[in-house]
């Protein structure tokens, strides 16, 4: 008896193991918006690095945080054959400022 339910918990785990590691995001996932009805001030100076193989260099940009713009400095991202980077921008909206993460598109 104790076998039986030790090997039904053991095939249990199991499924549930495999069922998690199976799942994987879709690789198109949704665009993140952020609407604010302040601009953000102007981008800062950044060096560029130089470049690194396989990398995309993603610029700085401001982030809305705590009720303000807070700087976010650039990054690097690794490149991916066939697409092109877009980096995290802000677009006016109406009578505010809608913020756009970074991206990957063709």
């Amino acid at each position: 008896m104790k076998s039986t339910s030790l090997k039904l918990a053991l095939l249990a785990g199991l499924g549930l193991g495999f069922a998690t590691a199976a799942y994987t995001p879709p690789a198109t996932a949704m665009p993140v918006y952020v609407g604010v009805r302040v601009a953000p001030p102007p981008p800062r100076f950044e060096r560029v690095p130089p470049p690194r193989v396989g990398y995309v260099w993603a610029p700085g940009y401001w982030r809305w945080a705590g009720g303000r713009h807070v700087w976010a400095g650039g990054y690097w991202v690794r490149s991916r054959p066939g697409y092109r980077y877009a980096p995290a921008h802000w677009v006016r909206n109406g009578h505010g400022w809608r913020f756009r993460e970074g991206h990957w598109g063709r």
